[in-house]
């Protein structure tokens, strides 16, 4: 008599592990319903019952299909468990036509090498909204409140929230059109632009995550530093640097749910913070009463007399705010791991409106209207001895108890969640640069649970320098990673938009039709085109800026000079290397022999216009509650 054991079931299929004869093989099988194969089996038969993950973690290449069977129903769930665990950093599997064997041979590896789909739509969303909110916005902001003031930290971040609307425009744009593109928006400038400045470019963005780890655990001893300074910062690094570490072990959808939770919090920080700000401006809480635009007159807006001088505080400003945006890229690297790319990144497109004008914009008014200028506890003043972050000064200074310990509490978590986000963007970065040739072939290995393991142990071992807390020196290394972070993202930002203004360049250039794009930016090619110059000119006003920085007293110093231009020649480096080494001059890619092919998803406009079409009625006919979820969600 035949017995049947359930391996995995979709919706429209059952797959039976059939023992027919002396062997085990995989048939695939409609079912009408579960339950009617359920009820064929007896209870003997479903104590058998094992999942295909179970199976595939139990297989090998020299176990028989019999013994599997036996072994299954021999081994404890936690044993299970482990063996699952081990096996998950081994080869992927070919799962191709039921086959369960380990593929070995390294060229039929690696096209199979996959990240796996486990990012929802609420995973990208709250990403979208959160990821970033951490150093450069949480604590950097101080020095920009302490050297330029009030006026000049809203001037700033208004200008760079701008930017940070066209690159969100333009990734979104290229990410739904080539979901499946290995590297995502680092390839675009290879593609459209030249490979020696896309070389440069990935390899100087790669660098930089690197280096988030290492800061972001000295922010957050930084942060610590508010309730004690007798522990060992080191012991805080530990405790972290292994949390975060044992994070990414389980692949990519530990990552997501702990974002998720992480940028909630976040999130509502923000808005208590803002609540709590008016309440407190407008005298309802704190022993300070009604405080309105005080501090835009004593001690002032701007932190320097003169034009001149103003005008280079707004410039030194537009870095930090680079730097505070960043990360707003990264829903488009995490594009090959999420489920609907056409759904998700549009949503997360417009939901990025709520960040820049709320999280950053509105956020920076109300500390420029609660915490003075020249407060002896921001960073940047020679009498701090706690760093403390604006957002926590906005309510301590004001004899608010017991709140500034939760918002310090909040942002300690950010500075985790931004450490969290490196190790996820990191390795992928590295793995994307082997794929396209740029690094060593090993670190684009990804193994059966969709992390690219060797490069994830690299950017770990970068972490290490966040053991330099326990210095004394522990804010010029702070000034020093956060100045290859902070340039880096003009660059990067640089070469998305450049990428998408030379894409849709290429694509009239070869007749292509927009209609066939299944997103669209907003801004048009136009938003790309003022994002690139605006990009230009802020290179031009930091090299003036790092000559003779705010609080400097106009004296020219090397090491003042390449704390804010650190980026830049590694950059410059990088490029002419890789231009001698590969004999490749090419400044930019000929409009006509740019591949637009390859790896694009091309959508039928007419079915496009159908579906809108659909949504336009679905949307007039629908509730007062689902039209306003549909604007604003």
């Amino acid at each position: 008599m035949r017995e049947s054991h359930i391996i995995n079931y979709t919706r429209s299929t059952t797959y039976l592990l059939e023992q027919r004869g002396s062997g085990h093989i995989l048939e695939p099988r409609k079912s009408t319903a579960l339950c009617n194969i359920m009820d064929s089996f007896s209870k003997a038969d479903l104590e058998k019952i094992v999942t295909r993950e179970d199976y595939n973690s139990q297989v090998s290449p020299t176990l028989s299909r019999d013994s599997f069977a036996t072994s299954t129903t021999g081994t404890k769930p936690r044993q299970r468990l482990v063996h699952r665990f081990i096996d998950s950093f081994k080869p992927p599997l070919d799962d191709d036509e039921g086959s369960d064997r380990i593929v070995e041979d390294e060229e039929e590896l690696q096209p199979r090498q996959k990240l796996k789909k486990t990012m929802k739509s609420r995973h990208i969303v709250m990403m979208t909204l959160g990821t970033g909110i951490g150093t450069g916005l949480l604590i950097a902001n101080a020095k920009g409140l302490y050297f330029g003031g009030p006026a000049s930290l809203v001037i700033g971040y208004g200008l760079v929230s701008f930017v940070t609307y066209f690159v969100i425009q333009a990734a979104g744009e290229m990410a739904v059109a080539y979901p499946t593109l290995p590297g995502n928006f680092n390839t675009y400038m290879s593609t459209f632009v030249s490979k020696p400045y896309g070389f440069a470019t990935v390899w100087l963005y790669s660098v930089q995550w690197l280096t988030v780890l290492p800061l972001e655990l000295i922010s957050a001893t930084i942060t610590i530093k508010y309730w004690t300074t007798s522990v060992d910062p080191d012991v805080f690094v530990v405790i972290i640097y292994v949390v975060l570490i044992m994070i990414h072990l389980f692949g990519v959808q530990a990552y997501g749910e702990t974002e998720f939770i992480f940028n909630a919090c976040k999130i509502i920080m923000i808005a208590g913070f803002i609540i709590l700000s008016i309440v407190i401006n407008c005298g309802g809480a704190g022993n300070d009463g009604y405080i309105g635009g005080k501090y835009w007159h004593d001690p002032g807006a701007f932190a320097s007399d003169g034009g001149v001088q103003r005008f280079k505080s707004i410039c030194y400003i537009l870095v930090t705010g680079y730097f505070s945006y960043g990360g707003t890229e990264l829903f488009v690297l995490s594009v090959a791991e999420q489920e609907n790319p056409r759904k998700s990144t549009p949503i997360a497109a417009k939901q990025s409106i709520y960040r820049i004008v709320v999280i950053y914009l509105l956020t920076m008014i109300l500390i420029g209207f609660n915490v003075p200028r020249d407060s002896s506890e921001l960073m940047g003043s020679a009498d701090s001895q706690t760093h403390a972050s604006p957002y926590v000064l906005a309510a301590s200074i004001h004899g608010v108890r017991v709140v500034p310990h939760f918002i310090n509490a909040v942002i300690l978590i950010s500075m985790i969640s931004v450490a969290n986000s490196s190790l996820y963007a990191g390795p992928r970065l590295l793995a994307s640069l082997a794929e396209q040739g740029y690094g060593p072939s090993f670190m684009k290995y990804i193994d059966r649970n969709g992390r690219p393991l060797y490069a994830l142990l690299i950017s770990i071992l970068f972490g290490v320098i966040g053991f330099a807390s326990s210095s004394t020196k522990e804010e010029q290394v702070f000034t020093w990673l956060a100045a290859i972070s902070g340039l880096s993202e003009l660059f990067t930002w640089g070469g998305i938009m450049l990428s998408h203004w030379r894409f849709r360049m290429a694509m009239k250039t070869q007749g292509k039709d927009l209609g066939e794009l299944g997103y669209k930016a907003n801004t048009g090619v136009y938003g790309s085109i003022y994002g690139v110059f605006f990009t230009f000119l802020v290179f031009i006003a930091q090299f003036w800026v790092a000559l003779s920085p705010p609080g400097s007293g106009g004296k020219v110093s090397a090491e003042t000079f390449f704390e804010s231009y650190l980026a830049f020649p590694i950059w410059i480096f990088s490029y002419f290397g890789y231009m001698l080494y590969y004999k490749d001059y090419t400044l930019l890619n000929p409009l006509e022999e740019i591949d637009l092919d390859s790896f694009r998803r091309v959508y039928d406009p007419e079915l496009l216009k159908k579906e809108d079409e659909t949504q336009r009625q679905k949307f007039k006919e629908g509730s007062f509650l689902y039209k306003m979820k549909t604007i604003w969600c």
